[in-house]
């Protein structure tokens, strides 16, 4: 049978093991392995490395430029927040500018106001202080009437007889008046 496969019967015994081990074809196997090397060599070093470089640098490059990107990003940011902070602080200073001028207005149609209220209030009281002079007056008139009247009646009562209302008047207006 071993006629039939090709293999004489002397190395029958040294092919039975692993046909790498085979010390007479190291030769042969070395030339193609340091063919096969170089090949993958000039395969790996031509297309494959290139290809992967190309990739790593593509990727060093975006990264580089979305690194930069985001510091503009960054600056920008603060950039606004700047802008943010001095428009609140411009907004501040308006609106109490505002209130300012606002409260100096409203006061100055408050004094408007107080002062006319208080010309109202002092023509009232004017108004005021004539009527009562007028009832005082009044009152006083109708005190002197009414005590006239009684001291002609007491008089009468007292003295009856002629009555001289005009010495009855002058003792009643004498004591009114002090």
């Amino acid at each position: 049978m071993a006629d039939a496969l090709g293999v004489d019967g002397d190395h029958a015994g040294a092919s039975a093991g692993m046909p790498q081990l085979d010390f007479s074809s190291f030769d042969n196997q070395i030339v193609w392995l340091l063919i096969t090397l170089v090949v993958i060599y000039f395969v790996l070093s031509r297309v494959a490395l290139p290809r992967i470089g190309s990739v790593l640098a593509e990727r060093a490059g975006t990264i580089t430029n979305d690194i930069a990107a985001a510091e503009d990003l960054k600056q920008q940011a603060i950039d606004a927040e700047a802008a943010y902070e001095k428009a609140l602080v411009d907004a501040r200073a308006e609106a109490g500018r505002i209130v300012g001028e606002t409260k100096a207005a409203i006061q100055v149609d408050l004094d408007k106001a107080i002062a006319k209220a208080d010309a109202e209030i002092a023509a009232r009281a004017a108004e005021g202080e004539k009527a009562i002079a007028a009832i005082r007056d009044s009152a006083a008139e109708s005190a002197a009437t009414v005590a006239k009247d009684i001291a002609k009646d007491i008089v009468s009562a007292v003295a009856p007889g002629k009555i001289d209302a005009k010495s009855i008047t002058a003792a009643v207006t004498a004591k009114m008046k002090g």
